[in-house]
């Protein structure tokens, strides 16, 4: 376990050396940034619509009392949009997109010997690789995650709209009541943190591989896995953290 997070912690520190070539990071960055943001939108878009609808109907159904004013519900459909929702069933997802492609990638690289030719010509191929990938992780998922924030609340009017259960009037009402900006903050770092998560533990598993085609597949599930397991530990300890 030591051994692992010892050699966790030198591939970041070769990651991040001073790059040979700007311009080349640069132009690797920006490919990144469309295959793990636009690349992303899409299926970010439809289960932020969906859950924010779902948790406001939930909310609906349990708030059955007279006595507690409709507005409740706008309120905890955002924080619990903005606090958990958004950001992390927004990672887990990405872990399985983003980070799958990261490390069936680089494996793929370092078993077809790509990675040994890189380093020959003398290149930094942890700075190559992965750098760029987790520059864009932690840049572009907490865009998404804002996205994702905007259609929850979003899909949770349409839910108002459909159902009647709520006047659409209390549900944005209630998205302004009470609002904490503590909740902003700590979204924000949650996203930032689980973004840099997926993407140095996918590219880390993909860039030890050893083997063939079914040690790619293996090295793809782990990261897959592992970073999810990190993502839920790490909510566990910002909550506790910041709240």
């Amino acid at each position: 376990m030591f051994y692992s997070l010892g050699r966790y912690i030198l591939l970041l520190r070769l990651s991040f050396r001073k790059p040979e070539k700007y311009s080349v990071y640069w132009a690797e960055i920006m490919r990144e940034m469309v295959s793990q943001g636009i690349g992303s939108l899409g299926i970010v878009a439809i289960i932020s619509v969906f859950i924010g609808a779902v948790a406001t109907i939930q909310t609906a159904f349990q708030l059955v009392s007279d006595f507690i004013p409709k507005t409740v519900v706008g309120g905890i459909t955002r924080d619990s949009t903005i606090l958990e929702f958004s950001p992390t069933i927004t990672a887990l997802v990405l872990a399985g997109r983003i980070g799958s492609s990261i490390a069936s990638q680089i494996g793929t690289m370092r078993v077809t010997e790509q990675i040994d030719a890189l380093e020959i010509m003398g290149v930094n191929a942890p700075g190559y690789l992965i750098s760029p990938k987790v520059i864009t992780g932690v840049t572009m998922i907490p865009l998404l995650v804002i996205v994702s924030v905007a259609l929850g609340l979003g899909g949770g009017y349409l839910a108002c709209a459909a159902s009647k259960d709520v006047s659409t009037a209390d549900y944005v009402a209630g998205l302004s009541d009470g609002f904490n900006p503590v909740i902003v903050t700590v979204c924000a770092v949650k996203a930032i943190v689980f973004g840099f998560i997926i993407t140095s533990i996918c590219a880390y598993q993909g860039f030890y591989t050893k083997g063939g085609a079914l040690e790619v597949g293996q090295s793809a599930t782990k990261g897959v896995v592992f970073s999810c397991i990190m993502i839920l530990f790490a909510d566990l300890v910002i909550s506790e953290l910041l709240l």
